[in-house]
């Protein structure tokens, strides 16, 4: 049972928020103030089902991305306010901008200019990751975190709903390799009901392909997590923190560091 979503942010500069994975961040939106692109569909997004449809505002320009967030920064300097962390996030992919690569290097000279210490981090789904651009901009930021949410084919079309007919399982994994060490590996774990069909990625015929899927990455580390907030799908459900634990244990046990949240 899908049901109508809209949590949007409606700026193209949000927080900042003490995200569970990351710490004090500050958030940089590169979709549209009021509406949603992305090159997946998830059942279990925040922001809803592409449905909703891209807005009206458009994509924010490079110079407007780099004057907000200048701005932003420079007033929580002067009020010594703290900060772990630029995060791209926002509503839908961030890769998908066209500019990606101009705009990483505006907030890496911003994030040098205002908070050395502050982190950038990428939050993305790997669908552009097949860009050689968007690879070498995604390599100059602090957390290139990756999406890999099954590495069996049915169930990641069934979760993640990819809108390219060509993004495959196999194909992102080989393309995640360029990464080696680099990149952290993002999973969403969930289990529940979509459209009719059963969805589980905790199973252990699921854990044991993404376990191999992360041997074959080599990744920095490996990041677990399950569901916060709403769902636009109704009948998912969180995986347990035991469980997590216990999935990030046969990962470590396989020689990737993992974290669950």
């Amino acid at each position: 049972m899908a049901k109508d979503q809209t949590i949007l942010f409606h700026s193209t500069i949000f927080g900042p928020v003490r995200s569970r994975r990351l710490g004090v961040s500050l958030g940089v939106n590169l979709l549209p103030s009021d509406g949603k692109v992305c090159s997946f569909d998830c059942i279990y997004c925040e922001a809803g089902y592409n449905a909703q449809g891209p807005g009206k505002a458009g994509l924010p320009t490079p110079e407007k991305v780099e004057a907000d967030l200048e701005a932003r920064l420079a007033d929580m300097k002067a009020k010594g306010e703290p900060l772990d962390v630029i995060t791209f996030s926002g509503n839908g992919e961030p890769t998908v901008h066209p500019r990606f690569p101009e705009i990483i290097d505006a907030v890496v000279s911003l994030r040098d200019r205002h908070f050395p210490r502050a982190k950038v981090s990428v939050l993305s789904n790997s669908t552009r990751i097949f860009s050689p651009a968007v690879a070498d901009a995604l390599r100059r930021v602090d957390n290139n975190i990756l999406k890999l949410d099954s590495a069996v084919e049915p169930t990641m079309r069934l979760i993640d709903c990819p809108g390219d007919k060509d993004f495959t399982v196999g194909r992102v994994v080989e393309a995640l390799k360029q990464f080696r060490g680099q990149a952290t590996i993002q999973t969403m774990l969930l289990r529940g009901e979509h459209d009719g069909t059963a969805v589980d990625n905790t199973t252990p015929e699921e854990v044991a392909a993404l376990i191999e899927a992360y041997k074959e990455i080599g990744p920095r580390e490996v990041m677990l997590y399950s569901l916060d907030r709403s769902t636009p799908e109704e009948r998912l459900k969180k995986v347990p923190k035991e469980e997590l634990a216990a999935i990030a244990a046969r990962v470590e046990a396989a020689g990737i560091p993992c974290l669950c949240y």
